[in-house]
């Protein structure tokens, strides 16, 4: 209210009278409407310690492209992104390092890396396996004969 009061916003008296305006010089009654905050306001208090939070976990696929050092995986993830100029969807690879406790993957496996504690400087992921798009399916879940006859056979 001390800024509407300021001496550089009084007008000559000549011009007082003259002016359609009627919110110059506080010809209006101040808002009493608006609620009184302190200048430093604090940020609201943080949650209770009861109230959990959700995080998504983070979980990659991608091949194996280094088995050479002990306990540890470098698994190369490819992802689809739109190039920032031409917009038309470009391929990013990009590598992590992964913990493999049993030095079971080879250069060339299909892992899915899952996010967990800081294991080291640079790996913060566990390599799983799993089993690869273009892998031919196991012929024992198909049976080669199922004791019914053809069509062919039941004819003779």
């Amino acid at each position: 209210m001390s800024l509407l009061t300021s001496s550089f916003l009084h007008l000559p008296s000549s011009l007082k009278s003259h002016h359609p305006s009627p919110f110059l010089h506080g010809s209006l009654p101040p808002l009493t409407s608006l609620p009184k905050t302190p200048p430093c306001s604090s940020p609201p208090p943080p949650a209770p310690p009861s109230v959990l939070t959700v995080r998504a976990m983070k979980n990659l696929q991608g091949r194996v492209v280094c088995a050479t050092n002990n306990k540890t995986v470098a698994v190369e993830v490819v992802r689809l992104a739109p190039h920032p100029k031409y917009k038309r969807r470009v391929r990013i690879k990009k590598k992590f390092q992964a913990h493999d406790p049993d030095n079971q993957f080879k250069v060339g496996d299909y892992v899915q890396l899952e996010k967990s504690r800081p294991i080291s400087k640079t790996k913060t992921f566990v390599a799983i396996p799993v089993t690869a798009r273009n892998a031919p399916k196991s012929v024992e879940s198909v049976p080669l004969e199922l004791d019914t006859p053809r069509q062919s056979q039941e004819q003779d």
